[in-house]
């Protein structure tokens, strides 16, 4: 089966739009240069970091700051729903503002965000100062879209799986990062040196990013308008937004109770090794990257492919629930080290499928569309690492893999009920 004609879906959510009228024309395709395409996925690589920093530091910054496990993977829960509340509350008004200054803006908040938690005196503060870091993080998913409005056609893929291929670097290494830099200096110094990076990025993007014109001449409460409506008319994004939720949440669920396993007695892993454990998943980067190429060539591969990595993502999570139990230090990383390969590389090529088939849907409302999606995406992150969380605190690494494994298998659900969606090849 192929992915639904957009067709109809197109005129629904054309009528779901403001007048024709008042919308600008897109800014022409292929006007993204090779030099471009690398600093926006530089860009996203070192901003989406900013939301993982936290997730291999857990267990030192409880003990720092005189909290529990649970207390302190609050980060994370707070984090993304920080992420979330950007998504749906600023990533619309890429369409209605001008981007090069509104992103640019955001970039240099984040880095004062940042510094701010570098100092933080106490988990509370700790906790605002990385929510406030992550509303402004979503720049991220402002360039993307931006990026799929300059590609061309028969580029657009590529160009999504390259910013994606940056994206995902930047959430791996991120934790190898932290791990090392907090090993040689502290978790503080982690978040100090993240500061001096949006500073950096915020003035190169300044001075190489094109600045454009609005793209839509309506107002903020239009747009929040027009983002709902394009959520009740298009059948598809709807799918595809579920579905990444159960991905993310499945993803999220793994990472935050990962450090707590890594660092108790089983493995004994000091804050430089969880780091470099992150470094396991990078090959879900050459996953992104490969899979955008391939998706401009047999694009009516999508919906299989999309069931596919659901179901071997369920399956990782056998090799995961081992690598936790007693089998002897050496055969339980290995197992854990091929599910964590296997869960990373299904959890990303979902979302690039996903990403590439929503984008179709309505070019001149991308943001629009980004908004749904990544929302709905990281409120299923959300609710992952803090049910992953729980479970572990509760019933230990078998309860926190079940609950992993849970999201994908709803995946799944949604996967079969989008199928009358779908036409044939």
């Amino acid at each position: 089966m192929s992915e639904p004609d957009v067709c109809p879906a197109k005129t629904a959510g054309a009528q779901a739009q403001p007048a024709t009228a008042r919308e600008r024309a897109a800014p022409a395709a292929g006007g993204l240069s090779q030099g471009l395409v690398r600093l926006m996925a530089l860009t996203c690589a070192v901003t989406v970091a900013n939301l993982y920093y936290a997730q291999p530091l857990l267990h030192s910054i409880g003990t720092d700051l005189r909290v529990s496990q649970g207390s302190a993977s609050l980060l994370v829960t707070f984090g993304q729903f920080g992420y979330a509340a950007g998504l749906l509350f600023i990533v619309p008004a890429g369409d209605i503002v001008r981007r090069r200054p509104l992103l640019t803006g955001m970039l240099a908040f984040c880095a004062v965000t940042l510094a701010g938690a570098a100092f933080a005196p106490n988990l509370p503060v700790l906790v605002a100062t990385v929510a406030l870091c992550c509303v402004t993080s979503v720049v991220v998913q402002m360039l993307v879209p931006y990026a799929a409005t300059l590609a061309s056609d028969n580029e657009r893929s590529r160009v999504i799986g390259t910013l994606m291929g940056g994206l995902l670097i930047g959430i791996l290494l991120s934790r190898t990062f932290a791990g090392i830099v907090a090993e040689a200096g502290g978790w503080r110094t982690v978040y100090g040196i993240a500061a001096i990076f949006m500073a950096l990025t915020a003035i190169m993007l300044r001075r190489v990013l094109p600045d454009h014109g609005r793209q839509l001449e309506i107002s903020y409460r239009e747009q929040l308008r027009g983002v709902l409506a394009i959520a009740r008319a298009e059948p598809v994004l709807r799918w595809r937004s579920l579905i990444a939720a159960c991905g993310f949440g499945s993803f999220a669920a793994f990472w935050t109770t990962a450090t707590f396993l890594l660092a108790g007695p089983q493995y004994s892993f000091s804050q430089l090794d969880i780091g470099l454990f992150a470094l396991v998943g990078a090959a879900g980067a050459v996953t992104s990257l490969v899979g955008g190429r391939a998706l401009d060539r047999w694009p009516n591969l999508r919906w299989k492919v999309t069931g596919g990595s659901l179901a071997l993502l369920v399956g990782s999570y056998v090799l995961i629930g081992l690598g936790g139990a007693p089998l002897g230090a050496h055969v339980s990383l290995v197992l854990l080290i091929i599910g964590v390969l296997l869960m990373d590389a299904c959890v990303q090529g979902t979302h690039i499928i996903n990403q590439s088939v929503i984008y179709d849907l309505l070019p001149q409302a991308r943001s629009r569309l980004t908004t749904v999606y990544v929302t709905t995406m990281f409120a299923g992150g959300a609710l992952g690492s803090a049910a992953g969380a729980q479970a572990y605190e509760h019933w230990g690494w078998t309860g926190a893999t079940l609950v992993a494994a849970a999201f994908p298998a709803l995946g799944l659900v949604f996967w079969l009920a989008s199928r009358h969606h779908a036409t044939a090849a």
